[in-house]
């Protein structure tokens, strides 16, 4: 009986002085932490046409954009950063479309709700309602960015504001990048300094790609407006100015304007001893349009990935392109519906008029073969 006290006891003992040392543990870490990987998305042109605009109204004045991007705004709340080439102002009544583009007011809060976080403006048609049109838009994006909708960059109110979006910093997840985004030029000439659309200069890029490594950007990414219209592959123009930006320090370059798709390609660079191979996406096309020419209803979005690994370093991976799809009015829906092509490939019945699905896989087809890209 005795040794059996004893024995209770002792285990007592030895049960208190565990859990007196598990409680004087700190709590359990891990030795590393995981990879993580950041996605920056970024899309083609979004247009506004005559047509779109008529399509949207309705009685009470507003306009409908619902279906536009119904079925790729998953992919875009996936991404941990996406952005837009917003191709037209928001220059008020009376909306018109081309040539001169002034959008109904609300397409912008529409394409934000979507999921899209950061607009680009410097594009051709930016400064087609002159300079009350653009310091309008100017002034909304503004608005919505202050409320924490969005950022933008391209175009710069004030050279205060202009410090502050040339370059873009933008934060995600850890990963600091710096997007600069620019145009070969614009359809209606500026009388002023400011509101200033950034242009192709050489001398203002290097100094913007220089203050984003010198601020501390992990990546820069090149957005230029820039190639011929409707021509699948890129031009030598293209070519020469991709590898100086490249040659400048840019990490990728990922392109707008010709309202088609381009080829891409990587351009091999020297970082800091080490041989990188920079990604470059020439031209991702219209993501939502009313243009119906040969080719102009295939676009492009482009996943820029970055990793982090174990002990902290950032690897830009080779980037994922989805090829997309805009239907117009009475094909699919009755208004403009933009889709990831390939989730809809073998669903001919969804149409309501088939001619168009034929269209869609022809032109996909087409547009992969010319420019040699695999999604």
């Amino acid at each position: 009986m005795r040794r059996l006290l004893t024995f209770a006891l002792f285990y007592l003992i030895s049960v208190l002085a565990v859990a007196q040392i598990n409680v004087s543990l700190p709590p359990a870490k891990p030795l590393r932490n995981l990879p993580d990987t950041v996605s920056i998305l970024i899309m083609g042109d979004v247009m506004m046409h005559r047509d779109q605009i008529s399509n949207a109204a309705r009685p009470d004045g507003k306009y409908d954009f619902s279906t536009y991007f119904a079925n790729i705004k998953p992919i875009i709340e996936d991404a941990d950063l996406a952005i837009a080439n917003m191709e037209f102002t928001l220059a008020g009544k009376p909306y018109s479309g081309y040539p001169c583009f002034s959008a109904p007011d609300g397409y912008e809060d529409y394409v934000a709700s979507c999921g899209v976080d950061v607009f680009l403006t410097a594009n051709n048609h930016i400064l087609d309602k002159g300079k009350l049109g653009v310091e309008r838009t100017l002034a909304r994006y503004s608005e919505m960015e202050a409320s924490g909708k969005l950022r933008h960059t391209g175009v710069s109110a004030t050279p205060e504001d202009d410090r502050m979006r040339f370059p873009l910093m933008v934060a995600v997840k850890g990963v600091r990048v710096a997007l600069v985004n620019f145009t070969y030029g614009t359809n209606i000439k500026g009388d002023s300094d400011f509101p200033k659309v950034h242009l192709t200069d050489k001398k203002e890029i290097e100094a913007a790609v220089s203050r984003a490594k010198r601020i501390g950007a992990d990546f820069v990414v090149a957005l230029p407006h820039w190639g011929t219209e409707y021509v699948l592959t890129h031009s030598s123009s293209q070519e020469a100015l991709a590898n100086w930006l490249v040659g400048i320090g840019c990490d990728a370059v990922v392109g707008a304007h010709p309202h088609v798709v381009q080829d891409s390609t990587v351009v091999s660079a020297l970082d800091e001893g080490d041989l990188k191979k920079m990604p470059v996406v020439y031209s991702l096309g219209n993501i939502v349009s009313n243009m119906s020419a040969v080719n102009t209803q295939v676009g492009l979005m482009a996943k820029l990935r970055v990793v982090t690994d174990y002990d902290g370093k950032k690897t830009m991976l080779p980037p994922k392109l989805i090829f997309t799809w805009c239907t117009r009015p009475g094909t699919l829906t009755d208004s403009y519906a933009t889709l990831p092509i390939r989730d809809f490939i073998g669903k001919r019945e969804l149409w309501k008029m088939p001619a168009d699905y034929d269209n869609m896989i022809r032109s996909y087809e087409r547009v992969k073969a010319a420019t040699g890209i695999e999604d």
